[in-house]
């Protein structure tokens, strides 16, 4: 017998004994102090075998069973659940154990649901999904075709999508069948944003106008900007509305009287994106339910309090680098919690509570990367040829889908997200609908959306 192979079986006959009683080991011993070395093997190999044909999941407590199986792999249960009936029994029972392979998925867990076979479903499906993901199989793709010059503003909510084209019109599509609900008179849209009655357009013409939707009337104009405005946000029960534009400057407006409020100064750039967003955590300048207005250009993000008072001052200024030698993207994102935002080094996080920067992720060519929507469990990115799912628990691409050649533009927002629910992890419903849409050379409008699993 080779050395390797009579320490394993050494072992296998210490394991034997330790599972015996005292009684039971000492009449073991007499028996193979009696018996030849031949018959001695023997007599061990029958031993071992009727304990390695013990059913230690019909043995164990259920508590214990359960316990052991968490450190299976997700694979490795499946292969244990045909084995047989009462196996596959044991183990579809165990709801901590398909949570936790779900969550590893990157799927959310809602904890009041305690049905076993309803978490293993998900973690099939979640499991089907993330391959497709990996085998670029997970989306579809199809065009919105009505414009007849370059569509340059693109907003998203709530299944709809809006568009503002240089051909003087605006578009409200409902992305499932690809109709066009809506569609308006306007001025060349350079930003956009709606809700159920109206639309809100910032123009090229440095204006920004308030539509109707359902008579295409143009409720409000507010004038006082001398540069294109690049992005508008809005809260109704403020009755405020933001802008920012070419002219280097942040104006508050009053959405009912179209009058400015005030003029927010201090950016050295086109400020091309402003963020209207109540606080949720609290630090030395606001508390949580404080509206918080962001403003960003090229080098630099700008926090403000708006609704305390309307002179109000710069709370903070975020930059990656203090001597402007690295640019900022304008795809800004603040949920109250944390702002996010890409540059020319990676994507940076900061914490609204602290102001500090919590990651930054690196990227194997930043400059042409861009973040189109950052969650708690995966990332939304794309550059020239592909968009790209990003694991954040491991900074790893997941994904990635293949992009045609569109027209994309550093400044403005001819490109965005859909649904990004899913992006602080996946439930086994949010993966549906619009991914991502950016207009073409063509005026028309592409789509990605989630390919429906049957």
């Amino acid at each position: 017998m080779e050395k390797a192979a009579f320490e394993g079986w050494l072992e296998s006959v210490s394991a034997y004994f330790l599972t015996l009683s005292d009684q039971q080991r000492n009449q073991s011993l007499d028996q193979l102090i009696s018996l030849s070395g031949a018959v001695q093997l023997r007599h061990l190999s029958n031993g071992l075998e009727a304990l390695l044909k013990r059913d230690f999941l019909r043995l164990l407590p259920l508590e214990l069973t359960f316990y052991l199986l968490h450190w299976l792999d997700p694979q490795t249960l499946l292969t244990c659940c045909l084995v047989c009936k009462q196996w596959n029994k044991v183990i579809s029972a165990c709801t901590e154990v398909w949570q936790g392979v779900c969550q590893d998925l990157g799927w959310r867990i809602d904890d009041s649901i305690q049905d076993a076979s309803h978490w293993k479903g998900i973690y099939l499906k979640a499991k089907l999904r993330m391959m497709q993901l990996k085998d670029q199989e997970a989306f579809e793709t199809s065009s919105l075709i009505g414009h007849s010059a370059r569509v340059y503003a693109l907003y998203y909510k709530d299944g709809l999508l809006c568009t503002g084209s240089d051909d003087l019109s605006a578009k409200l599509w409902d992305v499932r069948t690809g109709q066009c609900i809506y569609g308006i008179q306007t001025h060349t849209c350079a930003t956009v944003k709606f809700d159920e009655q109206k639309l809100v357009t910032g123009s090229f013409d440095n204006t920004i106008a308030c539509w109707e939707w359902s008579t295409g009337a143009k409720i409000q104009q507010f004038r006082g900007h001398t540069g294109a405005v690049f992005s508008v946000d809005y809260k109704d029960d403020l009755d405020t509305l933001v802008s920012g534009s070419a002219d280097f400057s942040v104006k508050v407006w009053s959405l009912s009287a179209g009058v400015c409020l005030n003029t927010l100064t201090g950016h050295t750039e086109w400020v091309t994106k402003v963020i209207l967003q109540k606080s949720e955590v609290e630090s030395m300048v606001h508390c949580p339910g404080d509206y918080i207005l962001l403003s960003a250009d090229k080098y630099e993000i700008k926090v403000w309090p708006i609704g305390r008072e309307i002179n109000c001052k710069c709370l903070k200024t975020l930059s990656v680098s203090e001597d402007r030698s690295v640019c900022l993207q304008p795809r800004l994102q603040f949920d109250g919690r944390y702002v996010v935002c890409s540059s020319d080094l990676g994507v940076y996080q900061w914490d609204f509570a602290s102001f500090d920067i919590l990651r930054v992720i690196k990227t194997q060519d930043p400059a042409n990367l861009s973040l189109l929507s950052f969650g708690e469990v995966f990332s939304l990115l794309f550059d020239t040829d592909f968009l790209y799912v990003m694991d954040l628990r491991t900074e790893k691409i997941t994904g990635r889908w293949p992009l045609p050649a569109y027209r994309k533009s550093k400044r403005g927002s001819s490109f965005l997200p859909g649904v990004t629910s899913w992006l602080n992890g996946l439930d086994g419903r949010n993966d549906s609908g619009l991914v991502f849409a950016t207009s073409m050379p063509d005026h028309s409008i592409h789509l990605v959306l989630w390919k429906e699993n049957r």
